[in-house]
């Protein structure tokens, strides 16, 4: 039967040979393998002449997957140096600790996790024996981004070397009395230690490839020297399901970013059981980095698998190692020698003989003990492999066992992810095992003791010494005192002040002028780092292309198709704009990576990362809580804001809730501009706090969240209203009254207060007219620039209440005095203005999108969500006569003249 799978004649003839007899030969030769040596050797021997073939420089598909085996032989691995035996024991020290934190703990049901620090606990060990760089030494340091499950080793090794306490300790994961750990890596929470929140699964390799790449960025820009830092990101085989672990791996290989270094912890297990129950994690992991073209580095097996793997004369033992299932290896884990005699061994003649020479003791410490990520060895091998690779990202692949050292009760449990304690008789095992000097007489009232050998002993000394000699503690995070930006020149915010006259300009188009001159100034100019998803044209954003360049690290090796045009497509080495193709993701990580600089550099760093507001904040919403945790500071843009302003696009492109979720990231200042003068006063004042000099009792490590409109609209002059800046920055002043707006009502005419924020003022300016001339009403018009700021303000002012402290929220200052009642209305759903509505003194209802939107005319989708200015007419007409300040009727008559 044939082969539906094989190559067919007439697809090999689209090959050119130019000696098919040669061709033949080789063929033949294969065949001839096959047939007396066995499908295994003919396998063999082309995945050596393929790696021949790769080794000395011939283009061939690269070869995606090797042998279930080690990388590094062990005849290659280089020696450790260093103290072996001490650095045991500092391990031991650091083990006990972290289980006994997590288990003292338990009693206050706060949770916390073991197993995972035990299985990777050398992986962690010897990286800051030997390899991670610190913060005192010349240049940034490293970047570690520490598995979120390994804090308690984390926090153990900090105990130990002196920068946390018992006190702390014992609050881990008790934070409310101010001497606590927080449960995971954040910075927000213990900024002293944690560089980058790495919990939410799928966000620290994604950040960590940006990281790697924006240390580039700063580099090929001539901003910082980042030659001695790299970038490591701890990472579990489970975490790499999520669609974020891999996105970016392309671009990491793409741009050749040896400063990057993944450790994934292959345990074999997630959560709830197996990875990859009835396959191989660390097979389908290799073939999908090394076909992004990252470097592949295996760490499987420990030094007891040597001499199997040297009786293996017929490769026998390798060829079943691929073939057994990860559950499977699991199993043997938990299983007696008989067993793994019978399954592993048994099926194949060769493999019965190979056992027949090996006793118990050494199949059970080879199945249930030796793996490549629990010896130092083995692990330094890899490391150095690692930072000495050039031209491409390295991934480790560590084969662990999770629970490793905590007994028979944790290894390799599906559960062990939920356990959360041993029992004392379970740490006297432990203690015997690690060889610890604690004595059962510690162990009062039942209470685990935390270990230490002391300040002064050997191992303290030992640890202290060697990250002194690499630059200090780790992780650590430093930010390192440095003057405030200054203030860009007034007149790039001035010249919005004046209106576009009798012109029609979007916020958006405002915003990418603003940016234009920001970008000029002789002193913070260099700083700004635009970053775009593909959609600089959308935005307006093209002209920035030729003056600042695009970065590339390969810069521009072609002529691009419009070179002859003014605004042509530039990109360069020391380009400044981050243009990332269409990954609201990658261009998020960007934008982190850029806002935390000011730490991670003592470097400060302007970014403003513009997208479809749709896109942002609803796709990337985790990532901006990330953002918020590693006190990042810069501008998010969302253009095309609004639920009925983008026309035709329907659906999914119209934004009625990025406000809401914006108003949930307590790190988010969300303003919805209406006005190109109130962008620049924004912009300005977010300058002012994040880069300059912040006011009394200002968190600076806030982010800004600006909605802008792609509709064209008359700019008008900056009102000169007293104390018109600080209405705009706290979100609400009056815009014009009736009278100021050049309207005349009539003596005693009922009055009412529009409040409108971003594209939605101009309908509220028009609906005032129509009050007036049709109506009788006089309508006075406010901007509300941030319902959310408001809603901040007036909570505070609350909580100063129950301190016994009299404050009035700004917003009931603000409309003091106003008459009538208040009508507000946006381009979102209501939820967005009703977040105010409870400091509101008077009478009170909004309009809003709420729903989802749909594909029409601008003015179309307006009537159909009854957000109109005639819609608005008809609902302030309904809350005048629900006052009885106007007749019933009136509404009545409202929404026939009106078609509504």
């Amino acid at each position: 039967m044939t082969d539906p799978n094989a190559i067919q004649p007439s697809e090999l003839d689209q090959l050119p040979d130019r000696d098919p007899e040669e061709t033949a030969e080789w063929q033949a030769s294969l065949d001839a393998v096959t047939k007396a040596a066995g499908p295994h050797r003919a396998a063999y021997l082309m995945r050596r002449t393929l790696e021949r073939a790769e080794g000395a420089g011939i283009a061939l598909p690269k070869l995606l997957e090797t042998d279930y085996v080690n990388s590094i032989p062990t005849s290659a691995e280089p020696a450790v140096p260093g103290d072996e035996a001490l650095e045991q024991r500092i391990t031991a020290w650091n083990r006990w600790n972290a289980a006994a934190m997590v288990t003292r703990g338990s009693k206050y049901g706060v949770g916390g996790h073991i197993a995972t620090f035990a299985s990777a606990a050398w992986l962690y060990e010897t990286g800051f024996n030997h390899f991670f760089k610190g913060k005192e030494a010349d240049g940034s340091g490293d970047q570690l981004y520490i598995q979120g499950h390994a804090s308690p080793g984390i926090y153990a090794r900090a105990f130990l070397d002196g920068r946390l306490n018992e006190e702390q300790l014992d609050n881990f994961r008790r934070e409310a009395g101010g001497n606590g750990l927080p449960s995971y890596p954040h910075p927000r929470r213990l900024p002293w230690l944690w560089e980058f929140p790495t919990v939410s699964m799928g966000l620290g390799p994604l950040s960590a490839i940006y990281q790697a790449r924006f240390n580039r960025y700063l580099a090929n820009r001539g901003i910082k020297d980042t030659a001695g830092s790299h970038v490591w990101a701890f990472l579990g085989d489970g975490e790499m399901d999520e669609p974020e672990s891999t996105a970016a791996l392309a671009l990491a290989a793409r741009e050749e970013l040896d400063n990057l270094t993944f450790v994934i912890n292959c345990n074999l297990q997630r959560l709830d059981g197996p990875v990859r129950a009835n396959f191989k994690i660390v097979q389908e992991l290799e073939a999908q980095f090394r076909g992004a073209g990252w470097n592949v580095v295996k760490t499987l097996w420990g030094t007891a698998w040597d001499e199997l793997f040297r009786l293996d004369t017929t490769g026998a033992l390798v060829r079943r190692l691929r073939q057994v299932p990860d559950a499977q290896i699991q199993t043997y884990q938990t299983r007696d020698a008989a067993y793994i005699r019978q399954d592993f061994f048994g099926g194949d003649p060769a493999l019965v003989e190979m056992a027949k020479l090996l006793s118990d003791d050494k199949i059970l410490e080879c199945f249930h003990l030796s793996r490549g990520g629990h010896e130092a060895r083995k692990v330094f091998a890899a490391y150095k492999a690692a930072v000495e690779h050039k031209g491409a990202p390295t991934v480790i692949l560590a084969q662990t066992v999770k629970g490793h050292t905590l007994g028979e009760g944790f290894a390799s449990k599906n559960a062990n992810h939920q356990m959360k304690k041993l029992s004392v008789d379970e740490f006297k095992n432990m203690r015997d095992l690690l060889e610890l000097p604690i004595k059962d007489s510690d162990f009062v009232d039942g209470v685990v003791p935390y270990g230490h050998p002391g300040a002064d002993s050997p191992e303290v000394r030992y640890l202290q010494e060697r990250r002194a000699a690499l630059g200090g503690p780790a992780p650590a995070r430093r930010v390192h005192p440095v003057a405030p930006l200054p203030a860009p020149a007034e007149k790039a915010f001035a010249s919005f002040d004046k209106g576009s006259g009798s012109q029609n300009v979007a916020t958006t188009m405002a915003f990418v002028r603003l940016v234009k001159d920001l970008v000029r100034d002789k002193e913070t100019g260099k700083r700004w780092v635009p970053i775009v998803p593909d959609e600089a044209r959308t935005f307006g954003m093209e002209s920035l292309f030729p003056s600042l360049g695009i970065y590339s690290p390969k810069g521009q090796t072609y002529e691009p198709v419009d070179r002859d045009q003014l605004m042509y497509y530039k990109e360069a080495k020391n380009g400044q704009i981050l243009n990332e193709g269409i990954t609201e993701a990658g261009s998020m990580a960007d934008f982190i990576a850029a806002s935390t600089s000011y730490a991670t550099h003592g470097e400060a760093m302007i970014p403003f990362y513009i997208f479809y507001s749709m896109f942002g904040w609803q796709r990337t919403a985790d990532q901006m809580w990330q953002l918020g945790d590693q006190l990042g500071r810069g501008f998010l843009v969302g253009a095309t804001a609004g639920r009925t302003t983008l026309t035709g696009e329907g659906l999914q492109h119209a934004d009625g809730h990025s406000p809401v979720i914006a108003a949930t990231n307590p790190a988010a200042l969300s303003y919805d501009p209406a006005f190109a003068y109130e962008v620049a006063t924004i912009v300005k004042d977010g300058l002012r706090r994040m880069y300059g000099e912040a006011a009394p009792g200002e968190d600076q490590n806030v982010f800004y969240y600006l909605t802008v409109y792609n509709e064209p609209m008359p700019q008008p002059a900056k009102p000169s209203v007293q104390g018109i800046d600080e209405g705009i920055v706290k979100g609400l002043y009056r815009f014009n009254t009736a009278e100021s707006a050049g309207i005349t009502p009539p003596a005693n005419a009922p009055r009412i207060q529009l409040l409108g924020s971003g594209t939605a003022i101009h309908w509220a300016l028009k609906a005032q007219q129509l009050l007036a001339e049709e109506w009788g009403v006089a309508a006075d018009v406010w901007s509300a620039t941030s319902w959310s700021e408001l809603r901040r303000d007036a909570l505070e002012a609350d909580e100063a209440l129950l301190r016994g402290e009299e404050r009035v929220p700004f917003v009931r200052q603000a409309l003091q005095g106003a008459d009538g009642p208040v009508l507000a209305v946006s381009d979102y759903m209501r939820q967005v203005p009703d977040q105010i509505a409870q400091w509101v003194e008077q009478d009170w209802s909004s309009l809003g999108a709420d729903g989802f939107g749909l594909s029409d005319t601008r003015e179309a989708a307006r009537r159909h969500f009854g957000v109109d200015a005639e819609s608005i007419v008809v609902a302030a007409l309904a809350q005048l006569a629900k006052r009885g300040e106007v007749k019933a009727t009136a509404v009545k008559e409202a929404r026939e003249k009106y078609g509504l």
